[in-house]
């Protein structure tokens, strides 16, 4: 595995670049199209690390795919169906592969939009602080990798740009912010994305704790499901076999790197440390397994 495999970034010359993320590379396609690209790059603690995971983003790509047309009777979503190859130059045609989608050109929401079903990262530091999760009160006694008992709640965060760390909100600050109606529409939506999700996702195996959605609205208001969906990058999954409440299960996303990261004498701001050869080739490893649980034919 090395790293002159992996795309850390895009170089097409035949559209406009309009934005670098921390994982996607994003152009214009005429005026109300746009080609995003799921690079190879890697963030964590909202820093984009300088080693490249070889081929994350094709997984990316697929395991989107797959949840938009799982989830499109919940909400539509912005994929227009277009071949990203047939947008670009022939010698670019490599860069987009298996990699990209061409979209609607809509308006993001300014929230991430996240759903928890579980007692999990932030959220566990949230309730050990307060007994709630972004201002939602929880039961007394929960210990970490608890199910919500009640299913599962929506607790937004800012968007913070790149370098920037995102922040947990409180619905009453969303609804300043988007007006109650939106707010409303957001959390049921999200809510019965993430419930039919994991329930599928348990049938085969794997826990999704909690995920992050992007939403975005068309001229007249309309919502619609945009970015990635349901990802090691964008989502907690845990193995179902290995899961016990009270302990910090093993992962399938890049809890794992976060872990060797926190180990590292390091201050989470850039420049990130390299991963090592092991970290890389297990994130790899984690990353495809997923893959094929959630969209192999059993």
């Amino acid at each position: 595995m090395t790293q002159s495999s992996a795309l850390f970034e895009t170089h097409i010359e035949s559209l406009p670049l309009l934005h670098r993320g921390k994982v996607r590379d994003i152009y214009a396609v005429g005026e109300d199209k746009l080609l995003i690209v799921q690079t190879d790059r890697l963030s964590a603690f909202d820093v984009i690390l300088p080693t490249a995971v070889p081929g994350k983003g094709k997984i990316l790509t697929a395991l989107s795919q797959f949840w938009f047309d799982k989830l499109t009777h919940i909400m539509p979503n912005h994929l227009t169906g277009i071949a990203p190859e047939s947008v670009v130059a022939e010698n670019e045609r490599d860069q987009v592969s298996e990699r990209a989608f061409v979209i609607r050109r809509l308006k993001p929401l300014p929230i991430e939009v996240i759903v928890r079903g579980y007692v999990a990262g932030s959220g566990w530091k949230d309730y050990q602080q307060t007994g709630a999760i972004c201002g939602i009160p929880l039961p007394p006694g929960l210990k970490l990798a608890d199910k919500l008992p009640d299913g599962a709640i929506f607790t937004p965060s800012t968007k913070a740009p790149a370098s920037a760390h995102d922040e947990n909100m409180t619905i009453a600050e969303i609804d300043d912010l988007l007006g109650r109606e939106l707010t409303n529409k957001i959390s049921t939506k999200a809510i019965q994305l993430y419930t039919e999700a994991s329930g599928y996702a348990l049938q085969r195996g794997i826990i999704i704790a909690d995920t992050k959605f992007e939403f975005g609205q068309d001229d007249a208001g309309e919502l619609y499901l945009i970015d990635e969906v349901l990802t090691p990058d964008s989502s907690r999954f845990w193995p179902a076999g290995q899961y016990r409440p009270g302990h910090n299960p093993p992962s399938y996303d890049k809890q794992f790197v976060r872990d060797w990261l926190e180990k590292q004498d390091w201050n989470k701001q850039a420049p990130a440390p390299a991963l090592p050869e092991d970290v890389l080739r297990h994130t790899v490893e984690k990353y495809r397994e997923a893959l094929h649980l959630l969209v192999s034919i059993p």
